[in-house]
């Protein structure tokens, strides 16, 4: 074994240890009081296209499964060809990646099977499982299948390497401060709009592809801004009006036909009404992208301006009047091609729609939806959370052990506000509930570290 396998291994092991914590059974009555009586207000932000290896790849807090505790973790330069060479992810990584790595559906499919079409019916029969080999050989498809070696090599870099602790403080800081989850994955296997959809919805609603659909009301799947709307929750959908991604709630029939665009605003009010205590009962935050200069961490931009975004509002909140009733959840849509270790497991459908496009190889690919994306990285950032805790699978409410997902977020605030799962997807997903603790911490950090200044 690799040395520093071992040690993470080592230190994987004695995470329980490392950090004390007895949560209550999940999806219990103890514990679904205990979350109703505590959290009054829930922040969610959502970040873009990074992988837990990729983003918290240099964390060393015990726990987290990620080449610096667990590795080293290799693809091959050509997965049909492995004489060709191998790179292995290391930390040294880019501030931002102009060579935007696939994540589309079928380049998601040969990142982790190493094949653009597999059988479908042998993935749901869990005969074929992903390998998570073909992270490189999709990047060099896309970028450089005529490319010289020195091409080559950095193009593996960008989807295999890792950030280090001093290189990403913001999200270090998080981690060893609040409670991150080793096992989150993506709900679909594919891009942006898709997985934001989901995260609000549930469903991607059969959509695999950021069309033209989004941003046009036009969806009238149920969404947690209609939930609450017709159930008397306060909600607002914060944006940052430099626009690129959502705002998901104007991607709803049920938003215009009620009147309820007026509730989408800038993202500057966040601030405003975080320091007068007047946020609503939910918050949904958009990020800015893609390029230099945007807050959403997408890997054109700048992981630097991400983490100076993240700051701004965690600080926001630690200083609000609401503190001390709220529960912030960052996370990201999907990993955006980066390298992951962790196979997606199985899932159980939404609702019985499917996407089609055509794969490089000429052949059509079909996805059931039965299946989670990568693993992205997910925090809850709250006083009533564990410090330092790293949780790992969930427990749905058959009692079944399943990776976390977005879909979980929907199961947590059913249980938080009262309302029944969209879906099956929803029904069966890990709730957190169990996670939030009896007594307030009063030791979170005011501010956090400045953002890495990356050599250009």
């Amino acid at each position: 074994m690799h040395p520093s396998a071992l040690v993470g291994l080592l230190a994987f092991a004695a995470a329980a240890t490392a950090v004390p914590h007895k949560p209550r059974a999940g999806h219990s009555t103890s514990s679904l009081e205990n979350l109703k009586s505590h959290v009054k207000n829930v922040v969610v932000l959502v970040m873009e296209n990074r992988s837990l290896d990729n983003l918290l790849g240099g964390q060393t807090h015990p726990g987290l499964e990620n080449p610096i505790n667990s590795g080293p973790f290799c693809n091959p330069y050509n997965v049909t060809d492995p004489s060709q060479g191998y790179h292995c992810a290391v930390a040294k990584d880019y501030d931002s990646v102009t060579d935007d790595p696939s994540h589309a559906v079928t380049g998601n499919t040969m990142e982790f099977f190493s094949q653009w079409t597999p059988d479908n019916a042998a993935i749901a029969d869990g005969k074929l499982v992903p390998n998570n080999n073909g992270f490189i050989h999709e990047q060099i498809y896309n970028y450089g299948e005529s490319a010289n070696e020195t091409v080559k090599a950095m193009l593996a870099k960008q989807v295999m390497n890792y950030y280090t602790e001093d290189q990403t403080p913001v999200m270090t800081a998080l981690v060893q401060n609040f409670l991150t989850f080793n096992h989150w994955h993506s709900d679909v296997p594919g891009p942006t709009d898709p997985n934001r959809f989901a995260v609000v919805a549930g469903t991607s609603g059969g959509h695999g592809t950021n069309d033209d659909t989004f941003g046009t009301y036009a969806f009238t799947q149920r969404s947690i801004f209609q939930q609450l709307g017709e159930t008397n929750h306060t909600w607002l959908n914060y944006w940052d009006t430099a626009g690129g991604t959502g705002p998901e709630a104007h991607w709803f029939a049920w938003t215009k036909a009620t009147g309820n665009q007026n509730k989408v605003v800038p993202m500057d009010q966040f601030y405003t009404d975080a320091a007068s205590g007047s946020l609503p009962e939910f918050s949904y935050l958009n990020p800015s992208c893609c390029g230099v200069g945007t807050t959403s961490m997408h890997d054109s931009g700048l992981i630097s301006d991400g983490e100076a975004f993240i700051k701004k509002v965690y600080e926001s909140l630690r200083a609000s009047p609401q503190w001390e009733e709220t529960l912030f959840v960052l996370t990201f849509d999907e990993s955006g091609g980066f390298h992951d270790h962790v196979p997606p497991p199985l899932a159980p459908r939404p609702d019985n729609l499917t996407y089609t496009e055509k794969a490089p190889n000429g052949q059509e690919y079909t996805l059931d939806f039965n299946r989670l994306g990568g693993r992205v990285p997910t925090l809850l950032i709250s006083p009533w959370v564990s410090q330092g805790y790293v949780e790992q699978n969930g427990t749905n409410y058959r009692g079944q052990t399943v990776s976390y997902s977005a879909a979980s977020l929907l199961r947590t605030l059913g249980y938080l506000w009262n309302f029944e799962p969209f879906n099956p997807r929803v029904e069966n997903a890990a709730s957190f509930d169990h996670l939030i603790q009896s007594t307030p911490r009063k030791n979170a950090p005011v501010k956090l570290p400045t953002p890495h200044t990356f050599s250009r």
